[in-house]
């Protein structure tokens, strides 16, 4: 088994100097993703669209493709998702979007909590995802 921690060099990482997005499990038929918790940023660390969860959620996502990409996955391949929100208020603007990228929703885990590390950021989001070749998902 190997351990990769990993910063990919298509996708911008602003706070890459304080932790890795990416801890990558390879196995014998693929590899198991665990990214770390992810929020809605540009590329200099700004936050994108303070307090608007729909904005924020899309930008996220945009970031966790990426991600995924970098390591030969994608959302199809994601096995939960964790949300961390500061207002449940926001759920159906970020659930639309979910819904969007996630037609088959994958297991998942949504909690409210009183602030994220950083202001305006209302999102973060983390996710397990599994890159393996002939991948199939039930219908």
């Amino acid at each position: 088994m190997k351990v990769t921690l990993d910063n990919p060099a298509g996708v911008a990482a602003p706070f890459g100097d304080r932790f890795a997005h990416v801890a990558r499990v390879d196995l014998p038929t693929g590899a198991l993703l665990m990214l770390a918790g992810q929020v809605a940023v540009d590329d200099n660390g700004d936050v994108v669209a303070p307090g608007d969860a729909g904005k924020q959620a899309e930008r996220i996502f945009e970031i966790v493709e990426g991600l995924l990409t970098a390591h030969g996955a994608s959302p199809a391949d994601v096995l939960h998702i964790r949300t961390f929100m500061t207002s449940l208020d926001d759920l159906a603007a970020y659930g639309a979007v979910r819904r969007r990228l996630f037609p088959k929703p994958p297991a998942s885990t949504t909690v409210e909590v009183s602030r994220l590390f950083l202001p305006g950021a209302v999102l973060e989001v983390e996710l397990t995802a599994v890159a393996q070749p002939n991948i199939t998902r039930p219908a």
